[in-house]
């Protein structure tokens, strides 16, 4: 998918947000900057699930930047100067790791965290890497299967053990595998793991572990699929497994439709992660690193 594409898919995935977040504005909006109009703009920042302090920080940004007499425009680029402002160090480019690089990729069931380990597969082809795909869901043999599915679509290999194997067993034989056919870009598609379930994270954990053993570090990147349907509950997602594998990274999936696209801010500001890539469909070009301006010009202007 070329850049002007995916802009497009991203405009078009954030119009609920938008039209939530503008809707109410408009028909009150009379040239001056007034209580009532920052009433309504919190309460639909609060609905967008941009988060209670992020949305306090907003409003008193607009309290003191915006004048008491301002046009349409003036206050949506105020707007926009605030939520990127709330955005400030969630932008970080990729960089490819020397040598073997690991990237582990955690999430809950239904994230999107399988396509979207498919989906970096792609881009890192496209970027000249020889990526090798790890089928470490052993929980679950729909998740194999798919990844296995996905890699053959895209000519990739990828190495599975059989349901219900040890998942560090997988990554160890795929590290090894790595090493001896010269590949550059090691994707571990972890399981679903429900955030409560302690066992869970814990051999989330080992996993990690094992990279570490076998490579003398951690994983590169240890990227939390974030579902963007799911609001404020991505907070709680992430922390937890920050705890279990010391996250450095985000990829935001399922931005195509959500009326709840302002949860990415309060995710960034809670953990101090940057966003890696943004995903907006299910097809394996529907992926692109995240620009923060291009999301926040897409938010509200469409």
């Amino acid at each position: 998918m070329s850049e002007n594409s995916f802009l497009d898919r991203l405009r078009a995935g954030l119009s609920r947000t938008r039209e939530n977040l503008l809707g109410s504005l408009g028909p009150i909006f009379q040239g001056q900057r007034s209580a009532e109009l920052l009433a309504r703009l919190e309460a639909a920042l609060l609905a967008a699930d941009v988060g209670p302090e992020e949305t306090r920080r907003i409003r008193r940004v607009l309290e003191e930047k915006l004048p008491a007499r301002c046009s349409w425009e003036e206050l949506l680029g105020a707007v926009e100067r605030a939520l990127l402002g709330e955005l400030k160090g969630a932008e970080r480019v990729f960089s490819w790791p020397s040598g073997l690089g690991v990237l582990l990729f955690v999430g809950v069931n239904g994230s999107g965290k399988t396509t979207t380990v498919a989906k970096v597969g792609k881009w890192a082809r496209s970027q000249g890497r020889k990526p090798l795909l790890v089928a470490a869901d052993t929980f679950r043999a729909a998740a194999i299967e798919q990844l296995q599915e996905l890699g053959g679509a895209l000519g990739v290999e990828v190495v599975a053990h059989k349901p219900g194997a040890d998942p560090g067993a997988v990554v160890h034989d795929a590290l090894a595998h790595a090493r001896v056919a010269g590949y550059d870009m090691v994707l571990v598609d972890t399981a679903g793991r429900l955030q409560t379930k302690r066992p869970l994270m814990e051999e989330l954990g080992k996993v990690r572990r094992v990279v570490e053993k076998m490579m003398g570090r951690p994983p590169d990147e240890r990227i939390l699929v974030v579902d963007a349907t799911v609001g404020q509950n991505a907070v709680s997602q992430a922390q937890l497994f920050h705890e279990a594998v010391g996250l450095t990274g985000l990829v935001v999936t399922k931005l195509d439709g959500t009326a709840r696209g302002g949860a990415i801010l309060p995710v960034v500001r809670a953990l101090g992660l940057p966003i890696l890539w943004l995903g907006v469909g299910k097809e394996l070009d529907d992926l692109a690193p995240f620009r923060a301006e291009e999301f926040v010009r897409a938010l509200l202007r469409g």
